[in-house]
């Protein structure tokens, strides 16, 4: 079959492995019975050709799967590599730098070496200069970091009950680390072992609402409900320097942002999510918009001004008023 047809039949396909609730050897059953019953490909030829049909386009389908899956996982531990690579690049200590001074650009009282050798100070200043009164923007900053707003009233954002999110957006748990876009999630699991782990070592099962990971014969470091679906099949996981486990996930709700993994696992606070704008290039045309509208309301709310529907309201109302001017709005009020 051509690859433009190969998806031809998805949907009926698709209906039928959802009608067949005992798995793929229910829904094989159902389609070998079909041949069986209403064709003659078991006894229209010889006896051998029905056995030796199916193994082939099993082995066909079967290396364009593992193909594809180690694509996928080369394209993974690229862009794992890549990302580290600027990690580590971005926290490499500054060059120092020796910068020269005129004799009076030195400050009070520091040592200064003639050409002759000898050795002399600074004048310490007569007076020292009055202390810079902190500046608008320093006291502002300052209020911030004890969770105050410019008024000195706590931040509305701020639940003790939830953990703030870290970089990524997600959260640092005890035995595993994640962080998410709108659209996916990473998790890094560390596995602590004395060898170099490979595939076969580990046991990841991913399903639309569950996911358990961790290492074959041991306790699974993450095993529960997932906190929202994911799209199963477009989640992979890979292995990094054979100690680290990634797993990557796909949403399939792209307008929210996740508060925690499992049910179980601690919550961070959403409302203290920093998105990336430069991301904002990456999204469809309509999730681009409603992104766009969020950052817009949140911006809005900061200043004090109204959203963008309290202001559609706003001007509903006002064109309402001008169609009728006869009526009394002075006890009119937006909600």
């Amino acid at each position: 079959m051509a690859s433009g047809d190969e998806e031809k039949f998805d949907g009926i396909l698709m209906h039928m492995a959802q009608q067949h609730t005992g798995g793929i050897n229910e829904l094989l059953d159902t389609f070998f019975g079909f041949l069986r019953r209403k064709t003659d490909f078991f006894d229209g030829a010889e006896k051998t050709y029905a056995q030796r049909v199916v193994l082939e386009r099993f082995s066909a389908h079967q290396k364009i799967a593992l193909q594809a899956k180690e694509t996928e996982e080369r394209a993974a531990e690229a862009a794992q590599a890549a990302k580290r690579k600027k990690v580590q690049k971005a926290a490499a200590p500054q060059e120092s730098k020796i910068v020269e001074l005129a004799d009076d650009e030195l400050p009070p009282d520091v040592p200064v070496v003639s050409s002759d050798g000898s050795v002399s100070r600074t004048p310490a200043a007569a007076t020292a200069a009055p202390a810079a009164a902190p500046s608008a923007d320093t006291a502002a900053n300052g209020s911030a970091a004890n969770g105050e707003d410019k008024d000195g009233e706590k931040d509305e954002d701020d639940d003790p009950t939830k953990v703030k999110p870290n970089a990524g957006n997600g959260a640092d748990l005890d035995n595993y680390r994640w962080t998410q876009t709108l659209s996916d999630i990473e998790i890094r699991i560390p596995l602590k072992t004395d060898f170099h782990v490979k595939g076969k070592h580990v046991d990841v099962v991913i399903k639309k609402s569950k996911l358990k990971a961790g290492l074959k014969g041991k306790e699974a470091v993450i095993d529960g409900d997932l906190i929202h679906t994911i799209q199963v099949a477009d989640c992979f996981w890979s292995l990094e320097d054979g100690s680290m486990l990634v797993i990557s996930l796909e949403k399939v709700n792209k307008m929210e942002w996740w508060s925690r993994i499992l049910t179980t696992d601690a919550e961070i606070n959403t409302k203290k999510v920093q998105p990336e704008n430069s991301k904002l290039s990456d999204l469809d045309g309509d999730t681009r918009g409603m992104v766009e509208k969020m950052m817009y309301d949140q911006r809005q709310k900061q200043m004090g001004l109204p959203t963008s529907e309290e202001q559609q309201k706003q001007d509903m109302l006002q064109q309402f008023m001008k169609q009728h001017p006869e009526m009394d709005f002075s006890k009119a009020k937006i909600s």
